[in-house]
Formats: C-alpha cells, structure tokens, sequence
C-alpha cells in the first residue's frame, strides 16, 4: 500500500478543493497526458465547459484505471481553461461532478487560464500525475 500525506504548513489557510501539496513514498508513477472533453471517438457532444469538464475527467480516470490506478493515487492535476467567466459561473457545479467522481481526494491542483487549446470546441484540458503502489506491472 502506498502512504502519502497533505502538506499543510503551519498557520497557512486550509485550501478548498485541492492540497497546498502532497508527499508520496514510492510507487509506479503514472503520467497522463492533457485530456479533453471528447469521447473515445473523439467526438465533443458539448461546447460547454461543465459537460467537458466532467468528460475530461473521466477520460483522466479511464486512463488511470488502465494503470490498475484509483483516484485516490492521482497526486496532482493540472487544468488549461480558456473561458475563465464560465468556470467561475459554474464553479458549484464542476464541485458536484468533482465529488461524484473522486469523493473527498484532492491532489495538488492549478488552474491556468489560456487563450486557446489545440482541439477544437475544447474549453478546459486536464493533465494529471498519480502515483500507484508496487512496481510496474
């Protein structure tokens, strides 16, 4: 079993819905690389940025599973974002789809703003990078 701890210094404010940092022993590291909203075809059925969201998501967690990963091994996520009003008037909601999906975990996290993505209608991409117990398999 792998053991990773939140790093949360001393008098600084607790973070909401993500970790300041996170400390891992050892284990196979996973990288994922930037996912967006489209299926497996690679077919967006949305141009909205909560629909997208959750399918990027999810796209992030079938790539783990393929590791034999949970979501309670991803350590830190990364969002593109190109429609910033739009992520802040729907911040409720990508919580909810956040907690439907990976409970109370919450890695290391940023958010960055962008101009553009490379595919087309993509309003947010994910990366992410996890770390899962024992050695390849």
């Amino acid at each position: 079993m792998i053991s990773s701890q939140r790093l949360h210094p001393p008098g600084w404010r607790p973070p909401i819905g993500y970790a300041n940092g996170i400390s891992v022993d050892a284990g196979q590291m996973v990288f994922i690389a930037g996912q967006v909203g489209w299926d497996v075809e690679q077919h967006f059925h949305s141009e909205l940025l909560v629909p997208q969201f959750e399918q990027a998501l999810k796209n992030i967690i079938a790539i783990l599973a393929q590791a034999g990963g949970e979501v309670t091994h991803i350590c830190r996520i990364t969002a593109y974002c190109i429609d910033k009003p739009a992520y802040l008037a729907n911040r409720s909601e990508l919580g909810r789809i956040w907690k439907s999906l990976m409970g109370n975990h919450y890695p290391a996290m940023s958010m960055i703003f962008v101009n553009d993505l490379l595919d087309t209608p993509a309003k947010i991409e994910l990366e992410a990078t996890a770390v899962l117990p024992g050695p390849m398999k």
